[in-house]
């Protein structure tokens, strides 16, 4: 079975690239049947690599369990590739399975930490496009100056800092634009995939990740949800003057861009950022501790 699939997995690629093949003004994510065929692929590689590496090694062995290992990594990083290619809801799946450090073996939840990291960013263009169709003006009419690195870039959206018309520091939150539009064919893809995979391994336990996704990434890739969300905890935290929670600026914000007050601040493992504030990370952590 997997071989089959593995054949028509490099048929639909190969017929994908001719498709695309020279063509530089042609992104390839735009294409279904290139994203499809890239996850069937991936997928019937994988299963393949698992069905014929272990077979003829003694089950228990030394030697099959460095063979194992040997295929959880190739397989991880064949998954990694895949997530970092089809982009948006791959990436946010696989940032979530780099977490499951209590249920996935070492080699999947290290090679997948990484997409933490390397989320692609949208271009200027791109980012110009959603703004233009989301609040129906061009970036130099709503701000005075808008920077084009983005403070930061995650799965489903980049952060760019910028300065209104008025002279008010925001942090613009933009999603990328396809996400929207390729979020439900990519769980729909992968909850296919994933009963493919259950079909050749019975003990493959993880149809739960495609519910989670399908509950939450409708709510994510919601904008003015987060924005209401973020208006709950600054009023249920208002009495603790230690805590900041940017104003949202609604008249610029919709589903797609979120516009907030802009506030400087550093990441909770940023040891130099602690240090350079004399925030002393093991008096907080103790402090924590104790009222748990």
């Amino acid at each position: 079975m997997a071989r089959r699939a593995l054949k028509l997995a490099s048929l639909t690629a190969a017929t994908s690239g001719i498709y695309l093949y020279g063509n530089k003004f042609l992104d390839p994510n735009d294409f279904g049947i290139v994203r499809v065929g890239r996850a069937i692929a991936t997928t019937a590689v994988i299963a393949y690599d698992y069905l014929t590496s272990l077979r003829s090694v003694p089950y228990g062995s030394e030697e099959y369990e460095f063979v194992k290992s040997q295929v959880h990594l190739r397989s991880a990083e064949r998954l990694r590739e895949l997530c970092c290619a089809n982009r948006g809801t791959f990436i946010k799946v696989g940032q979530h399975l780099g977490a499951l450090d209590y249920l996935l073996p070492e080699e999947y939840t290290r090679t997948l930490k990484v997409l933490h990291s390397q989320a692609p960013q949208s271009t200027r263009q791109e980012i110009e496009q959603v703004i233009r169709e989301d609040l129906g003006k061009e970036i130099k009419e709503l701000f005075l100056s808008f920077e084009d690195t983005p403070l930061g870039a995650a799965s489903l959206a980049q952060v760019h800092k910028a300065v209104l018309q008025d002279g008010r520091t925001v942090a613009v939150k933009i999603q990328h634009p396809k996400v929207q539009a390729q979020s439900s064919k990519d769980i729909l893809l992968m909850e296919v995939l994933l009963l493919v995979v259950k079909q050749i391994f019975p003990d493959f336990e993880f149809m739960w990740l495609v519910e989670e996704a399908k509950k939450n990434l409708p709510l994510e890739l919601d904008f003015l949800n987060e924005g209401r969300n973020a208006e709950k905890v600054a009023h249920m935290l208002k009495n603790f003057d230690f805590l900041k929670v940017p104003r949202i600026y609604w008249e610029l914000s919709t589903r797609r861009v979120l516009l907030m007050e802009f506030m400087e601040g550093g990441q909770v493992n940023d040891k130099a950022y602690m240090e350079k504030n004399g925030i002393n990370v093991n008096e907080t952590l103790q402090i924590r501790l104790e009222e748990d």
